[in-house]
């Protein structure tokens, strides 16, 4: 038989109980077609020596909002690694200030008060910008901070008469001026002075970010939120963005896109008796190919922990009386969800405080018993304070939780500080997922935090945080669980799992080669490992020196 590439001489664990190793894999049609001594009498257009390195099923990240890390890989760096304290923000400020033409918006990102002491704030940086606009987008994409030039853009001349809309907030001082901080859907106030985004830029961030991914061994991932300018999204048609990106090329990573759920809409009756919610045409998930899908809708039911706006039942460890806010009305909530639950779509509810997933679940079990489907498998990503009793009734509802690895050392301490001890030992639960029989994927939120399977994967096993200390470490996994998590469960997760996860006869031809053996080493040295090369579907589209 001819197969189009065969990867010999290397250590492939499968995770295919019926064949767990395999030293060759021949690839036809760009699927796995035979292992070892099937390809003994094949032969092959490529034929790629691995020189006995280990390799694994491609990493396929469940969350990863990569059109969004493009953009920050593109911005102002404003990460504690590159501003560790707030003079250093504003001096990054003045710095790209000095780049600009007067009149330029300045775009960072990546900041965190929880490590600088504070937010930044307004006056400060019309001080730094020479009256130029200015946003600075929080880590966790969930608040930001305008200059006064910025506000004045949108309308609100000395950040004044700013409103409070619906599922947001504006700080003030105590003569009601803004000072600067705009949460959850109050962004838009600003934001919407320099959204949409130009479709060439959209394409140009995707393509950015999907290099970086392959460099990292991401065959598969799921943008989660797209084409909501006021909610999440870049612009109305950022699907046709993607769809640019992979047809010339610049997007080899396979895509499943979740439309956020406010795109959606009644489109009236389509037979009679019956009217349809969702998309034009009765589009809806799992709608494309193996390279770009449509995934399930996604809505964002609270914000964010270490922002201390998600949805609590009760206050903050650090602030008491603060516990956090809803972003939708509950009934209008759970009426989008069972509607689009009852036209086909998965749905994924981004649930942070426990009050939050109370929400979600409620919906999802109101959706199911006035509509019963067969295995909607609605999601819950972050699902991040949680308690046993929402655990079990996660698995009991088959939905899947979406936690998120390497949140543990990048934003854990801020975490804990929200949390408290008590409940920070059910913040980021995963081996309770999985000994209550859900099955869990692995994700990294990308950009929130670094978007590397492996460093989420480390994270996954030794849940401590940049200053060391134990994160719930109860719920630390094996490497083995973290691994299947990041390749079978992240599959399961986009309904995926009859072609990703294994590499098995028939399983698309997904892998990544590593610098050494990720079940083999020390559980703190898996942060350490590198990639020598990433295949998809039997391309090799990253090759970092491991193949011959």
């Amino acid at each position: 038989m001819q197969l189009d590439a065969i990867f010999t001489n290397g250590r492939f664990t499968t995770l295919d109980p019926h064949r767990p190793t395999a030293h060759t894999i021949g690839v036809f049609a760009g699927r796995v077609a035979a292992l070892d001594e099937e390809v003994a009498h094949c032969t092959a257009r490529q034929v790629h020596d691995l020189g006995g390195a280990p390799a694994v099923p491609g990493f396929n990240d469940a969350h990863q909002h990569l059109s969004m890390r493009g953009r920050r890989l593109l911005e102002l760096d404003l990460r504690a690694e590159a501003a560790p304290t707030l003079d250093a923000l504003y001096a990054a400020v003045a710095e790209r200030a000095a780049e600009l033409e007067p009149g330029a918006w300045i775009h960072g990102a990546g900041y965190d008060q929880n490590k600088l002491g504070a937010h930044p704030a307004a006056e400060a940086l019309d001080a730094v910008a020479g009256g130029r606009p200015v946003w600075l987008e929080h880590v966790s994409c969930h608040m930001g901070v305008a200059s006064t030039a910025a506000f004045e853009l949108a309308g609100y001349p000395g950040r004044l008469g700013v409103p409070d809309p619906d599922g947001g907030h504006v700080e003030r001082d105590a003569g009601g001026r803004a000072t600067g901080l705009l949460q959850e859907r109050a962004q838009p106030l600003v934001t919407g002075v320099f959204r949409p985004s130009p479709v060439e830029e959209i394409v140009t961030w995707i393509a950015a970010a999907g290099a970086l991914g392959l460099s990292e061994g991401l065959t598969s991932f799921t943008e989660p939120g797209i084409a909501a300018v006021n909610d999440i999204g870049h612009g109305p048609v950022d699907l046709h963005a993607f769809q640019v990106a992979v047809e010339r090329g610049l997007l080899k990573v396979r895509a499943t896109v979740m439309p956020y759920l406010t795109v959606l809409h009644d489109l009236g009756v389509f037979e009679p008796g019956n009217t349809w919610f969702g998309l034009d045409l009765g589009l809806r998930s799992r709608f494309g190919d193996d390279r770009l899908k449509v995934g399930a809708t996604k809505v964002a039911t609270d914000g964010s922990l270490i922002g201390r706006s998600a949805h609590m039942c009760s206050g903050y460890h650090d602030e008491p009386d603060n516990s956090g806010f809803p972003l939708f009305d509950p009934d209008e909530l759970r009426h989008m969800i069972v509607e689009a639950h009852r036209c086909g779509w998965q749905v994924a509810a981004h649930a942070i405080g426990d009050a939050a997933i109370d929400l979600a679940l409620d919906a999802f079990a109101a959706a199911q018993a006035a509509h019963p489907r067969d295995d909607p498998r609605h999601r819950v990503e972050h699902f991040a304070v949680a308690s046993d009793a929402q655990v079990e009734r996660l698995a009991g509802l088959g939905a899947v939780a979406v936690p998120q690895g390497r949140f543990l050392t990048e934003i854990g301490d801020g975490m804990i500080a929200a949390l408290g001890p008590e409940r920070a030992a059910r913040c980021y639960r995963m081996r309770s997922l999985l000994d209550a029989g859900a099955v869990m994927p692995g994700s990294s939120d990308a950009p929130v935090a670094h978007g590397s399977p492996l460093l989420n994967i480390h994270d996954m096993v030794n849940r401590r945080t940049a200053s060391g200390a134990p994160l719930a470490p109860g719920e630390a996994l094996t490497a083995e669980q973290a691994l299947r998590a990041y390749t079978i469960g992240s599959a399961y997760a986009e309904h995926a799992e009859d072609r990703k996860g294994t590499l098995a006869r028939g399983m698309l031809a997904d892998f990544a080669v590593l610098s050494d053996d990720l079940l083999a080493v020390a559980p703190d040295r898996i942060a350490s490992l590198s990639v020598g090369a990433t295949v998809i579907g039997g391309e090799v589209v990253f090759d970092g020196g491991a193949l011959t």
